[in-house]
């Protein structure tokens, strides 16, 4: 679980380290307010991949699997973000689409929202984000058909070191026949 109270005693640290006063009226709650900050945005972090499919494991067995269906699930453009674990820097306006083939059963669309929602709050490389979310999706609807695609900015490229404000970065988890199926990779786009 996070420790709030290391976390402020740690954030007054890095301001005195700033060379600021941590007793100065301005911040004298913040490390406080970080503490609860980091609570709610590295909330994923408290579980592994096995707790969140359990814990939005709502599907729906209707007719699903057919022999030789060709049905696909997507739901494109879900809004994430995530902290990069090499600068604790912010990945920002993250767009999702995570897309699986049925076989047998269907998961609760406002579910794969708040998949990528929790897996976002953890420290993440965005490669690791779209391999959490297809591990969790293939958990949940029993399917080896997944395939997550996310794209991005970095405030670790585009505020400090090279800062290219624009460039956003894309990567793709495919998995089945997602991998080799080009007319399931239209979905992606």
């Amino acid at each position: 679980m996070i420790d709030k109270a290391a976390i402020e005693e740690h954030i007054k640290g890095i301001l005195v380290a700033l060379g600021d006063d941590p007793e100065r009226e301005g911040l004298k709650d913040t490390p406080k307010r970080v503490a609860h900050m980091y609570e709610e945005i590295f909330e994923g972090m408290n579980y592994t991949n096995h707790e969140i499919a359990q814990m939005f494991d709502k599907t729906f067995e209707e007719g699903i699997c057919e022999e030789g269906s060709s049905k696909v699930v997507v739901m494109k453009d879900i809004d994430l973000f995530s902290y990069c674990e090499h600068h604790m820097a912010l990945m920002y306006d993250m767009k999702a689409t995570v897309a699986y083939v049925p076989c047998g059963k269907v998961i609760g669309l406002s579910k794969i929202a708040r998949v990528c929602d929790m897996v976002g709050r953890r420290l993440q490389l965005q490669e690791r984000i779209g391999q959490d979310i297809a591990d969790i999706i293939s958990e949940i609807t029993g399917s080896e058909d997944v395939a997550v695609t996310l794209e991005g900015y970095h405030s670790c490229v585009s505020a400090r070191g090279i800062k290219k404000q624009n460039t956003k970065t894309f990567t793709a988890e495919l998995r089945g026949r997602f991998k080799t199926d080009t007319s399931l990779q239209l979905y992606l786009k």
